[in-house]
């Protein structure tokens, strides 16, 4: 007997329980559902998640799936809510308050160097209410309430939002970069080898001398010492707006 698609508002996928377990053809689960997506996620791209294709890779009907995940949106929703979880799983973020952001910036970007299509979702729409993701938010929060200076709930939550979205920003910009050295075949030294011609032409009107600048003088370090000269940016605002 084949499943019956659930309805998209058949209650949280959070909340809802698993169909009961079944040992024939295989067994199944929602954890197993979304690490096989995961899986794929991880070895294929976002664009190949598919519910057919995890079934296939659980050696499953599709049909069965659903039992499990209503749509492909709470799959990917749940995608992201096991990547909190492996953030989560580091650990209590501890240290003052610069350390304890500095902590839950770099667990972001270790998330999305672990999981590329990570930053993706977390982008993009709303933001996602999965336990492990509250749990991490919740983390986040606890770490600054007994710093000097958070003495109300809206300056900890104006501060790890603010740490949040710069360490998103960084990481999509990254990305960004990745993807175009991916699609055009050219890296980082290749790219701006076929575009010196071009900057040297520009450069030589005198109508950008910060670009010029910019380009015979600036150090361009490495992503990662770029993502934490930035993020010493964000904390030494937060730390302005604290001493005032």
């Amino acid at each position: 007997m084949k499943e019956k698609p659930l309805e998209a508002g058949a209650g949280l996928v959070w909340e809802r329980p698993e169909p009961p377990g079944r040992t024939a053809p295989g067994p199944l689960s929602r954890d197993g559902i979304v690490r096989a997506a995961m899986a794929i996620a991880d070895a294929e791209g976002l664009v190949s998640v598919s519910l057919r294709k995890v079934a296939a890779a659980l050696d499953a009907g599709p049909m069965r799936l659903y039992g499990y995940v209503a749509t492909k949106e709470e799959l990917l929703d749940l995608m992201v809510d096991a990547v909190y979880g492996e953030m989560v799983s580091a650990g209590p973020i501890r240290g003052e308050w610069r350390e304890a952001l500095r902590s839950t910036a770099h667990r972001i970007r270790g998330a999305a160097g672990a999981h590329k299509w990570f930053i993706e979702l977390v982008a993009v729409g709303r933001p996602n209410m999965g336990p492990h993701t509250l749990a991490f938010l919740e983390a986040s929060l606890a770490a600054l309430s007994d710093a000097p200076g958070f003495k109300d709930i809206d300056t900890i939550l104006h501060a790890v939002r603010t740490v949040s979205v710069y360490a998103i920003g960084a990481i999509q910009s990254e990305a960004r970069d990745l993807r175009v050295e991916r699609e055009s075949g050219m890296d980082e030294a290749q790219w701006q080898e076929s575009f010196w011609p071009y900057l040297q032409r520009v450069i030589a009107t005198g109508r950008f001398p910060m670009i010029a600048r910019v380009v015979r003088d600036a150090i361009h370090p490495k992503p990662e010492a770029m993502f934490d000269q930035g993020l010493d940016c964000v904390l030494d605002g937060i730390a302005a707006r604290l001493s005032r």
